[in-house]
């Protein structure tokens, strides 16, 4: 099939790469729609997006460049969480970073959605503490 079959000059031409408002219901509508039961166990994590991670994040994680990575979780996961949480402890937070994740989909086949989903879930993991076979059966289940 021919580019102009599948992309009709009227229905490609106004399209742009999603911006952050646009990826951050993107996150919300992928985040709804992971197994109801793994939803609940997340608690109160926030998702964020931003363009690229800053710089604290770039060093602390010793990045080459700032598109080497599409999320991060930040805080204090299950595994080595305390019974009770300190007073003026931050809440844990996934960022998705919208640059890096459109780099990586224009240069792979899937579809941007199960990016998003992919990211999420594997930055939820490591909230849980999860392996990547059970990141795996989530993403299945998320479908």
């Amino acid at each position: 099939m021919s580019a102009t079959q599948r992309f009709p000059s009227a229905s490609w031409a106004p399209m742009q790469a999603p911006n952050l408002a646009d990826f951050e219901d993107m996150a919300a509508h992928a985040y709804e729609a992971l197994p109801e039961e793994f939803r609940k166990l997340c608690g109160h994590i926030v998702v964020k997006v931003e363009e690229f991670p800053d710089e604290e994040v770039i060093e602390a994680m010793e990045l080459e460049t700032p598109f080497d990575i599409l999320g991060l979780f930040q805080g204090t996961g299950l595994t080595t969480a305390a019974a009770i949480q300190h007073t003026g402890q931050e809440p844990n937070m996934i960022w998705l970073y919208r640059r890096p994740i459109l780099d990586y989909w224009a240069e792979h086949e899937e579809t941007l959605g199960a990016i998003i989903t992919h990211v999420l879930i594997h930055e939820i993991g490591h909230h849980f503490g999860l392996s990547d076979d059970d990141m795996e059966k989530i993403e299945a289940k998320a479908g």
